[in-house]
């Protein structure tokens, strides 16, 4: 039962139990893939059943890493075989299990306003968006908010961070980012900046004036379901995003 119900490994040389931080991203990445296809559809489509199915999805995966063991929730065994031909990176579990806490949360706070009581609304939208930018963080630059919290709240800091981030250490010549970099990047902005004014309310060349006119006056009224609503079958859809009878 102690194999069971527990919380990272005890690995020899390590002081604290561990996790592997690879699996950890994986499994970010993961979940992250199908939070925003479902945020997308309840935003975009008003169709909320695929994100109510989610959070429920959710909420099971971190009762299982939280209460149970983190290598039997299914995300987790997800990533594992995702990165099963990788070296594991080992990262320290209690810093992990603090993030998972705030992840936990908010999944039940979600559950109760959307699942339980179908509240639909701005709060909603709040909770969905902090969910996601702690996995992509995760997921994308290996880098755990919840972690960087947990020192604030325990005298005994973060140990075993990825990237030796806990600890102080000096930044390589490859990691540097210079003055030629950064012009780079601006450059790049810039470029954006102009293509997007020149293509910003442009008129598809297969589009009459008086179908861009229509459409135009379409969008302007938010219950009437603009051209390209109506040709996707999504009129309905709309209608119901826009709290349109």
């Amino acid at each position: 039962m102690s194999k069971l119900f527990r919380f990272g490994d005890t690995i020899a040389g390590y002081e604290v139990p561990v996790l592997n931080e690879r699996e950890v991203r994986a499994a970010a990445g993961i979940l992250f893939f199908f939070a925003i296809i479902t945020f997308m559809n309840a935003f975009l489509m008003g169709n909320f059943y695929p994100i109510q199915v989610f959070i429920v999805a959710f909420l099971v995966d971190f009762t299982i890493r939280l209460f149970i063991n983190p290598q039997f929730a299914p995300s987790m065994i997800l990533g594992r075989f995702a990165v099963r031909n990788q070296t594991p990176e080992y990262v320290g579990a209690p810093q992990k299990r603090f993030a998972w806490i705030i992840g936990f949360a908010l999944a039940l706070l979600m559950f109760y306003l959307m699942v339980l009581n179908r509240v639909v609304g701005p709060i909603n939208m709040l909770v969905c968006s902090a969910c996601m930018m702690l996995m992509f963080f995760e997921a994308a630059f290996g880098i755990c908010l919840g972690c960087k919290v947990f020192n604030l709240f325990f005298r005994e800091k973060a140990k075993l961070c990825p990237g030796d981030a806990c600890e102080a250490n000096t930044r390589h010549d490859i990691q540097k980012i210079g003055m030629a970099q950064i012009a780079s990047l601006v450059v790049f902005l810039g470029l954006i900046g102009v293509v997007g004014q020149q293509l910003h309310g442009a008129t598809p060349a297969d589009m009459t004036h008086h179908e861009a006119a229509a459409s135009d006056g379409a969008a302007n009224d938010e219950c009437t379901p603009p051209d390209f609503a109506v040709k996707m079958g999504h009129a309905e859809m709309w209608k119901l995003h826009h709290n349109c009878k």
